[in-house]
């Protein structure tokens, strides 16, 4: 289903910062709203200090553009908008034009579920500039939050070592959309399910969920409780072990076990939500083995995230699956990826070549790339990821595969001898989604293989392996030349 199975058309148009709006209406005014503009997507440093990120929202992408219009009703609401020093805040010509309105640019994007890095372009934007600047915000809602959540996700899947983790995050994300966003990001980053139906049922993911404490505190018993449950869903039995003790609710569960046993069912698993899960899944294990119950499995829930799980296998607990949910709902400890939308060139109406602009900065890790990017990305034969280097195809290329520092232009990365690939690729084409639409099976396979040939020393919690990401000479070259004009004042260009 569509990105607008929820909303109405122009709640995308409408879901972006007002001055998104007052800039359009401003290059409208002034003759430039069909300048052809290029924008990059790219965040500056990796998210909860690792050494990637996982690339999500993208398949989302194409439908926000197509889905962008202004209808009567939103046009009514900005006509209506008063400025803050009198009068109205969008005049009716601006109004008037926005009524036929239809975004024509065209995307690329890094495909969804594969692995991004700093500074280099995860979304690149070409089109009228007017177009560019009205989609950035609802762009980078989509792919920023989604692009973190899905690198938590997958950082929370590494430490579970190949066993199933499930969103529980619902009821701690933050709104309805938020929840929807985590359940779509968390499956790309390798979730097996989601406890969230609506999730399931708009992005096909399979639902996972049991059973809650309310459940057991509503009987006369703890193993009434168990029994009822193990009637009502024999075929989803699942049992939450430790409302009262779980010492008591592992003999329950046993019991109940074997009452299914006899009846031609078998317990699915327990869950322990609380406590020293450790000591207690190990508890658990012992007792189900014990009691000839080698079948059923432990699950734990309560504050997990990837460090957590990582010390209860290094403690040896004998589990079998996770359910994460506030941590990986809300990305502790990093709640936003910082991801920008920066203009990188223009070209004039009626002129054949862009113009590679950068905007400069008292902070030098804020200097943006100009020109019009690329991405390729170097391979060993093995397929892991050496390198990435960002082109610009207006630069004659070096040949001798050489990267160059973005932070320092004196330190460079030797790729030469690799196999390389453009990451790029196209989603729409002048307003209109263009190829196949990637599935969100699709994206998750993608997410797994890419992270499957990530160098390890990469994908470590800890002091993770820096990966290189840097520039074609050329275009350092261009970025220095570009940034000495801009400081002295006579770099600067005309956008008609």
């Amino acid at each position: 289903m569509s990105l607008t199975d929820r909303t109405k058309p122009t709640d995308v148009a409408l879901n972006t910062d007002l001055y998104e709006l007052t800039m359009a209406q401003g290059f409208w005014e002034s003759g430039l709203a069909d300048t052809q503009a290029c924008f990059n997507v790219f965040f500056r440093e990796n998210p909860f200090g690792g050494g990637y990120a996982v690339a999500c929202g993208m398949g989302q992408i194409a439908d926000l553009v197509e889905n962008f219009v202004f209808d009567d009703d939103a046009l009514s609401y900005l006509g209506s908008l008063p400025a803050p020093g009198g009068g109205k805040m969008f005049k009716q010509g601006f109004i008037d034009y926005l009524r036929d309105f239809r975004l024509h640019v065209s995307v690329w994007a890094v495909p969804e579920g594969d692995i991004v890095f700093p500074r280099e372009p995860m979304v690149r934007v070409e089109g009228p500039i007017i177009d560019c600047q009205l989609m950035e915000t609802a762009l980078l809602n989509l792919v920023n939050f989604q692009t973190l959540v899905a690198t938590k996700t997958a950082r929370v899947v590494q430490s579970a070592q190949g066993h199933p983790v499930s969103d529980f995050g619902l009821r701690r994300a933050q709104g309805p959309d938020g929840g929807l966003a985590v359940a779509r990001a968390s499956y790309v980053g390798g979730a097996s399910s989601t406890s969230n139906v609506l999730a399931g049922k708009i992005y096909g993911i399979p639902v996972f969920g049991t059973h809650a404490h309310s459940w057991v505190m509503a009987f006369p018993s703890e193993l009434e409780a168990f029994r009822a449950f193990a009637k009502s869903s024999p075929k989803n039995c699942v049992l939450l072990v430790d409302t009262y003790d779980v010492k008591k609710g592992i003999q329950n569960a046993i019991t109940v076990a074997k009452e299914m046993e006899a009846k031609g069912e078998r317990l699915a698993a327990i869950r322990i939500d609380s406590g020293d899960l450790a000591k207690l899944s190990k508890l658990a294990r012992k007792e189900f083995d014990e009691a000839g119950l080698p079948y059923v499995k432990i699950s734990v829930s309560n504050d997990l995230d990837e460090y957590t799980i990582q010390s209860l296998f290094a403690q040896g607990a004998p589990l079998d699956s996770f359910g994460v949910g506030t941590k990986l709902a809300t990305c502790d400890p990093q709640p936003s990826l910082g991801g920008v939308y920066k203009l990188s060139a223009t070209k004039a109406q009626g002129a054949d070549k862009w113009t590679p602009v950068i905007k400069l900065s008292e902070m030098s890790y804020k200097r943006t790339i100009p020109g019009i990017q690329h991405i390729l990305r170097f391979t060993d034969a093995e397929g892991v990821p050496v390198g990435d280097m960002i082109v610009d195809d207006s630069v004659a290329r070096d040949t001798t595969s050489t990267i160059v520092d973005i932070m320092d232009s004196d330190y460079t990365y030797d790729v030469s001898g690799y196999e390389s690939h453009e990451l790029l690729v196209q989603l729409v084409e002048d307003g209109r989604r263009f190829g196949e639409q990637q599935t969100l099976e699709q994206s998750k396979h993608r997410c797994r293989e890419a992270l499957m040939h990530l160098d390890p020393a990469v994908k470590r919690f800890l002091n993770p392996q820096f990966y290189p990401v840097g520039m074609e000479p050329g275009l350092a070259k261009l970025r220095s030349d570009l940034a000495r004009e801009e400081r002295a004042g006579s770099g600067r260009h005309t956008l008609a």
